[in-house]
């Protein structure tokens, strides 16, 4: 008994046929038409039934796709005009007999409304994306967008324009245009030139809508085949894609729908693209595609730009308030003979034409102190540091901090001009009221009010390890260090074994027990000698040096020192350091004469103070990773 087919079926199996995944035996008992005649047929009988169903609206959808894949086959097959007509005319058909876009309006709007007003309803359980002819291969896509080049300039036009001029932004227009015109009205007095590069379009006969977007944000093109003349527009149709970065002329119009729109009278194509946007139902997601492609995650994550917008304003602001301190900025190298002013692995290269071995800077300290030595009483220096470390969400090889030296001062000095620097980063960042000093990070709200939290090493760690007492007045007790390290061990803390001194310990026990919970702004001042090979001793406490590190949301933020400036002990404390490192620590520094030099010359007393601006930026934009802040983090490469 041969198979009874609805109509809603011939539809759909006329998808399947245009897509090539019909089997003869799957409908070896249905009557099967060839396309040509039983697409006209069906078109006018069962689409144009104003009983039609959802299921028919999908199936129609599916045959816009379908028809547009045979279209983009056609092209890459080298079919002519003329022979490719029809099948532009049939696509147009069902192009319009889909749903209206937000704003349509005027007679072309309102028929398109008419045509497709069960669209809506279907609307609400198409959660699915559609297929589609983007689905095509990048490659085969990039020929395609490549060979309307080719035709444009066959045409006369040129596809990549020299200048653009335009009088306006998408975020001025919805400024000015906020509570005026009402829905379906037009500022007939009104002129404006927008330029921007296409996220959407749809193509509705002829009418056509089109998402652009500029520096600012995004407004609706409104573009009619009327109003644009016939020859520009079947150009606007042939020849723009999502991508594409055009111009455009026009009024200023609300449609019907209440969209705000530049209502087109004239286009230029600025900059075709080659490459399509990723696809828009899933967008940029993959992690590492937006850091390697961070232009394109730039292009489909505005947010991300607000990120490197804010990061701009922070390091302006902090520039500003240096130089109105009376700080100059001044540049130091990058290649440097002798590593120094961290612990740090380097990076290494070698110069060909003076035969010597250098290393990318891992500071900029010890070159900032020769200028305080040579005269300078306040200098400062926003650079580049390069570092042969490990990489994780708050670690890059390359980073960029600022540090600075002011001579006769300390490091209490250093800790109110940190808060003060902090807190003017924040409010550039944020905005300029009192609300911008307390704002979330993750799961935190950070409140960056003043006085932040001072406390020593030694009482931070008894509060996160109640069982020992790190008191300075036992250090020198016959069996105090293995004291020290039975409890470290016991509270958890590793390589416990690997340390010497009892301020190895203790530093260790702060950085594993004790960071993680500064959530607050918090200054921890006085760390043990060891630890700080360029810092000042302390005035009052033995075995102790006069530095502060900042911390906030469990991490390092800013470091800082009453600078060493007796040459005789920072040469002692250089040839500790080089001994660590012929003994294989790759991050212990080894002595650098030029610097001595400069300070057995004399330095002044110096507060110094070093603020990652990495981090800093991370912190006041709510960003988890500092790969988020840097616009082009370093990656590994994967073969091509």
């Amino acid at each position: 008994m041969p198979l009874v087919l609805s109509k809603h079926y011939y539809v759909l199996v006329e998808v399947l046929v245009y897509n090539g995944l019909l089997l003869a035996s799957s409908i070896k008992n249905a009557r099967y038409r060839p396309p040509s005649t039983f697409f006209q047929r069906r078109m006018t009988s069962t689409i144009g039934n104003n009983n039609s169903n959802n299921l028919l609206q999908e199936d129609i959808e599916r045959l816009v796709s379908a028809k547009g894949d045979e279209i983009k086959r056609l092209k890459a097959e080298g079919i002519d005009k003329i022979a490719l007509a029809p099948h532009v005319e049939e696509l147009l058909a069902l192009k319009a007999r889909l749903a209206t876009p937000a704003g349509a309006s005027n007679n072309s709007e309102k028929s398109i409304e008419d045509t497709s007003s069960k669209k809506n309803k279907s609307n609400e359980n198409a959660n699915k994306k559609p297929i589609s002819a983007e689905d095509e291969s990048p490659e085969i896509l990039k020929q395609t967008r490549l060979e309307k080049v080719k035709l444009m300039r066959e045409a006369g036009v040129e596809p990549y324009e020299y200048a653009y001029s335009p009088t306006t932004t998408a975020a001025q227009l919805k400024k000015v245009y906020e509570g005026r015109l009402q829905d379906g009205e037009e500022d007939i007095n009104s002129e404006e030139v927008v330029a921007g590069r296409i996220l959407t379009k749809r193509l509705f006969g002829k009418l056509a809508f089109f998402t652009l977007q500029d520096e600012s944000g995004k407004i609706q093109l409104q573009l009619e085949k009327n109003r644009l003349g016939d020859a520009s527009f079947k150009d606007l149709k042939a020849w723009a894609d999502a991508g594409d970065i055009i111009g455009v002329k026009g009024s200023i119009r609300r449609t019907d729908k209440g969209e705000l729109s530049v209502y087109a009278k004239e286009w230029k194509m600025l900059t075709k693209a080659a490459l399509p946007l990723p696809d828009k139902w899933h967008g940029l997601v993959d992690i590492k595609k937006r850091y390697s492609m961070r232009h394109l995650d730039m292009i489909v994550n505005p947010e991300v730009r607000s990120v490197f917008r804010a990061r701009a304003r922070i390091t302006s602001a902090l520039r500003r308030q240096l130089d109105s301190l009376d700080f100059l900025e001044i540049e130091t190298p990058v290649l440097h003979a002798q590593p120094g002013g961290a612990e740090a692995k380097p990076f290494e290269t070698f110069h060909n034409s003076m035969d010597m071995n250098l290393t990318l800077r891992i500071a900029t300290e010890l070159h900032l102190k020769r200028l305080i030595v040579g005269g300078f009483n306040r200098v400062y220096e926003v650079g580049r540091i390069f570092r042969n470390e490990g990489i994780s969400t708050r670690h890059n090889p390359e980073f960029t901090s600022v540090e600075l030296y002011q001579a006769f001062a300390d490091y209490n000095d250093m800790m109110n001009l940190c808060e003060s620097i902090v807190c003017s980063c924040a409010e550039a960042a944020v905005g300029s009221d009192t609300s911008s000093l307390v704002f979330p990070y993750g799961n935190h709200t950070i409140s960056l009010q003043r006085p932040w939290r001072r406390v020593s090493m030694v009482d931070i760690v008894k509060e996160y390890m109640p069982s020992f007492d790190f008191d300075p007045n036992n250090w020198s007790n016959p069996g105090f260090l293995h004291s020290a390290k039975d409890a470290a061990s016991a509270a958890g803390v590793p390589k416990i074994d690997t340390m010497s001194t009892v301020g190895e310990v203790l530093n260790a026990c702060f950085e594993e027990l004790c960071e993680p919970h500064l959530i607050q702004p918090t200054f921890v001042i006085d760390y043990p000698v060891e630890v700080s090979p360029l810092a000042k001793p302390h005035r009052s406490k033995p075995g102790f040096v006069e530095r502060f590190e900042l911390f906030a949301v469990g991490r390092e933020m800013a470091n800082s020192f009453s600078e060493l400036t007796d040459p005789v002990e920072q040469r002692e404390r250089f040839e500790a350091q080089a001994a660590k490192k012929a003994a294989g620590d790759e991050e212990a520094c080894g002595v650098d004469e030029e610097f001595l030099q400069a300070l057995e010359q004399g330095m002044p007393p110096t507060g110094g103070l070093g603020i990652g601006i990495d981090r800093l930026v991370m912190l006041l934009t709510n960003s988890p990773s500092i790969k988020d802040v840097i616009a082009f983090p370093l990656l590994k490469t994967d073969p091509y």
